[in-house]
């Protein structure tokens, strides 16, 4: 009995073991059934996410075109009919607004019935539009102000149009961005669009042009707006300084921070805040004027301009007891240390400083390698000449090498040889055997009448 208990044991286990094996017919039907209920819901959330990113791309697209409506009716249309402002201040404010609003009203009937890489597709052949309007913004702000200040009947006239329900209390000052601030709404909603699209596709190819497209756009707008933000910065500054002999406004300046530090003397004397303006290139040190001045109370005047070029910042520790921090600029000419009590502003000037002067050095090393490109192709293109200049004719070298197999004997007839009375080669020179004997006289051989007694050598 014992043994017959030993044996059925493993045989019980042996089936229990065997009711659920790992590669059965059963466990992989369950496997590919799981998968494909994976595969399915992926779609599922692809196909919910698409249509939920075009409903709002539908809407968004419909409100846009209708605020454009608004600007080309109210506007643009009525100002050219009544004559209120000349053409080309016309022109100057709104740009190639209605050419936007055409190009977007056919946008918007492509993406209504449902045509999304139809319509962006031809949407980006007028993306030029974006452009031209993006450039002409800043101008358009300036002479819109003045108009609305010196020119009366348009600005009692602006100011009846803003009033009618449809512009919903919007200005014109706000509702000429639009177009730019669309642009940078395409690149995001085009993006989940095409995330969700199937790549097997053609719209998925036309959506993805048209993602780079109006990438490249928004991309324009952002770096037009960074650098019109900056020019104002940079016209601030000129405006805060006395005088006219600083000059601030350069182009390719970039205006990074202001802020007062103390600046430390190096003989003990009185220690004093400064005004410090960093931009790109250089580092302004000011001091305010008199509060008393009747013109200049609010303004400051330039002590310093210090060129970053030539510049090696550096932290000072152990000078300020962990209350602030000093940093060390080193220039050819002059040291300055600067101190603040506040240790997140000291260090934030230290970032400033150390990435303005990383990035003249890797600015300043790209224009020297460029330079000794330009150099190198210039002495390459020289040499190639120069060879090509010097190169012998290999016509001429093959004509003078048959005329020297075709007439040996005149080549290398001697000097004293009178009997044909030919003036012997230039290219023919006796050697120092033939120069012992005078020019009057004959040499032996020639004495003898052995022609061949001359030794010529053939240069």
């Amino acid at each position: 009995m014992p043994c017959t208990r030993s044996q059925g044991h493993p045989t019980q286990s042996l089936v229990v073991r065997g009711a659920a094996p790992p590669n059965t017919p059963m466990s992989t039907h369950l496997k590919q059934a799981t998968m494909s209920c994976t595969v399915e819901e992926q779609r599922a959330r692809w196909e919910r996410k698409r249509v939920r990113t075009a409903k709002e791309l539908v809407e968004t697209e419909r409100q846009y075109v209708e605020q454009l409506d608004l600007v080309t009716t109210y506007f643009v249309e009525i100002l050219k009919a009544k004559g209120t402002l000349r053409q080309d201040i016309r022109e100057s404010i709104f740009g190639p607004v209605k050419s936007i609003y055409q190009a977007n009203e056919a946008l918007l009937q492509s993406l209504e019935g449902g045509r999304f890489g139809d319509g962006f597709e031809e949407f980006c052949l007028h993306l030029d539009l974006y452009t031209r309007y993006t450039d002409g913004m800043e101008q358009a702000a300036k002479v819109l102000q003045i108009q609305v200040k010196k020119n009366k009947s348009f600005a009692r006239f602006k100011r009846l149009q803003e009033g009618r329900l449809e512009f919903q209390g919007l200005k014109l000052e706000e509702l000429l961005p639009l177009p730019l601030q669309r642009v940078l709404q395409y690149k995001h909603l085009l993006r989940d669009l095409t995330e969700n699209t199937s790549p097997d596709t053609s719209e998925f190819q036309q959506l993805t042009g048209a993602v780079k497209a109006l990438s490249e756009v928004a991309q324009y707008i952002q770096d037009n707006a960074r650098s019109h933000e900056n020019y104002l910065q940079v016209v601030r500054v000129q405006k805060l300084l006395k005088g006219r002999k600083t000059k601030v406004l350069v182009p390719g300046r970039v205006y990074i921070r202001e802020g007062w530090l103390t600046a430390v003397p190096q003989k003990g004397e009185e220690v004093k805040q400064k005004m410090f303006f960093l931009f790109s290139d250089v580092l302004l040190m000011t001091r305010p004027c008199h509060p008393l001045h009747l013109m200049n109370s609010d303004k400051f005047c330039c002590q310093s301009m210090y060129p970053l070029e030539e510049c090696n910042v550096e932290k000072v520790f152990g000078h300020t007891k962990s209350q602030g921090g000093l940093i060390s600029l080193s220039f050819e000419q002059e040291k300055l240390l600067l101190m603040s009590s506040d240790q997140e502003d000291i260090n934030d000037w230290f970032r400033c400083l150390s990435s303005a002067i990383g990035q003249l050095c890797a600015r300043r090393t790209i224009v020297h390698r460029k330079e000794n490109l330009a150099s190198e192709q210039r002495h390459a293109t020289g040499a190639s000449t120069s060879k090509e200049t010097r190169a012998p004719n290999p016509e001429r070298k093959r004509n003078m090498s048959d005329r020297a197999l075709q007439e040996p004997a005149a080549l290398c007839q001697p000097r004293c040889g009178s009997e044909q009375g030919e003036t012997p080669p230039k290219r023919v020179k006796l050697s120092e055997a033939a120069h012992r004997f005078p020019r009057d006289t004959a040499t032996p051989a020639a004495s003898t009448g052995d022609k061949s007694g001359g030794i010529c050598v053939i240069l």
